[in-house]
C-alpha cells in the first residue's frame, strides 16, 4: 500500500506533529520558570529526535514499514513543525532556517530507533523517549549556558595601495543594493549593512555602523594606526531593533549571542596591492555551543565576506584613470 494513502501512516505522522506542537507550547510557557527553555539541546535536539521516533514508532507498530516510512515520516513531520511555527509567528525565518539541519538530522535517528524499538520493545520505550526532552531540560537548567568566545577572519586582495584601502574602511558611505554580492545571510533574514559613520579620529573615535531593519552597532576605536590598523569594540544598540527585525534568539547583544570586536588589517603586498584582513569576536552562550558555533562562525563569516567585496569595488573603481 503506498505509504501516503495508508491511514494509520498519516495518523502517526499526525501523532509525531501532535507531540513536538505540544512541546513547543509548554517550553514557552515556562509553566516550571526557567527551566524549559527553547534555545536548549533538549528542546532544539532532543525534541526532534523524540518527534522522529513517536511517528515512526507508532506507524511500524501498526504494521512492518519499509525505508520510506522510516527515512520519510520524520522528515516531513519535522518540516511541518517548523512551518507551523513559522506560521504562528513563534520563530522568524532565521532561526527556522539555522535550526532545520540539526533538527532534521535528530528527526531521522529518532526515527530508526523508533524502528528498533517498535520491533523488540513494548510501548514503556516510546513513553521513555517522549519525556526525554522534560528530563534533559532541568539538567541544562541546573549546568547553565556555555560562554564561548569566537573569533572569525576573512581578508580579499585589492588592487590599490593602503592609503586608498584606509580611506573606504575609516568611513564607510552609504552602500547600494547593487554593491553587494549574494549574500545567503541576508536571503534567509539578516540585515544587510548600509553605512558607517566615524566622529572624530583615533582612539576613542566612535563609528555607528548601521544595517537594514534599524539595527546600529556604536564601534568605539580602540586601535588607530592608518594605512595599518583599525580596530573597534563593539556594542549593539539591542534596546531599539525592533522585534520584527531579529527575534529574540538571534537577537545580537541578547542573552544567546553578541558582537564584542572588529578588526582592519591592511598588508601591502609587493605588486602594489593590499591585502585586507576583516576579523572580528564574537560571544556565544548556549548549552548547544557545538551546534550554535557552526552558524555563528558562518554568518559572521558571510556579513565580513560581503563587506570586503564592496571595500575591493570601491578601492579598485576608485584608482582606474578617469572615464573608464
Amino acid at each position: 500500500m503506498n505509504p501516503i494513502k495508508d491511514r494509520s501512516v498519516l495518523y502517526s505522522a499526525l501523532a509525531g506533529f501532535a507531540y513536538g506542537l505540544v512541546c513547543r507550547i509548554l517550553f514557552s510557557l515556562h509553566l516550571a520558570g526557567d527551566t524549559l527553555k527553547v534555545m536548549t539541546f533538549g528542546f532544539l535536539l532532543v525534541m526532534p529526535l523524540a518527534v522522529g521516533f513517536i511517528s515512526v514508532y507508532v506507524a511500524e507498530r501498526s504494521g512492518r514499514r519499509g525505508p520510506a516510512v522510516w527515512f520519510g515520516l520524520p522528515v516531513l513531520t519535522t518540516l511541518a513543525l517548523l512551518l507551523s511555527a513559522f506560521l504562528l509567528f513563534w520563530e522568524g525565518a532565521i532561526c527556522l532556517f539555522l535550526l532545520m539541519p540539526g533538527a532534521i538530522v535528530m528527526s531521522i535517528i529518532g526515527g530508526g530507533l523508533g524502528v528498533f524499538c517498535a520491533r523488540r520493545f513494548g510501548k514503556s520505550s516510546l513513553a521513555c523517549v517522549a519525556i526525554l526532552p522534560f528530563l534533559i531540560a532541568p539538567v541544562e537548567d541546573a549546568l547553565g549556558p556555555s560562554r564561548e568566545i569566537r573569533d572569525v577572519a576573512a581578508r580579499i586582495a585589492i588592487a590599490a595601495p593602503p592609503a586608498v584601502v584606509w580611506k573606504e574602511i575609516e568611513r564607510v558611505k552609504a552602500i547600494r543594493l547593487d554593491e553587494q554580492r549574494y549574500s545567503w545571510t541576508q536571503a534567509i533574514g539578516f540585515p544587510r549593512p548600509i553605512e558607517a559613520t566615524l566622529s572624530g579620529q583615533g582612539i576613542g573615535a566612535v563609528r555607528h555602523a548601521t544595517f537594514a531593519g534599524g539595527v546600529l552597532f556604536v564601534e568605539t576605536v580602540t586601535l588607530w594606526e592608518p594605512d595599518r590598523r583599525l580596530g573597534f569594540d563593539i556594542r549593539a544598540d539591542s534596546a531599539n531593533i525592533p522585534p520584527d527585525t531579529l527575534d529574540e534568539h538571534v537577537t545580537i547583544g541578547g542573552q544567546y549571542f553578541d558582537a564584542l570586536y572588529g578588526e582592519y588589517r591592511l598588508e601591502p603586498l609587493p605588486d602594489g596591492r593590499t591585502l585586507l584582513h576583516l576579523s572580528s569576536r564574537h560571544r556565544l552562550s548556549t548549552t548547544l555551543n557545538f551546534y550554535a558555533r557552526i552558524w555563528t562562525d558562518a554568518v559572521m563569516r558571510d556579513i565580513q565576506d560581503n563587506i570586503l567585496h564592496v571595500v575591493r569595488n570601491r578601492c579598485e573603481r576608485s584608482t582606474l584613470p578617469a572615464g573608464r
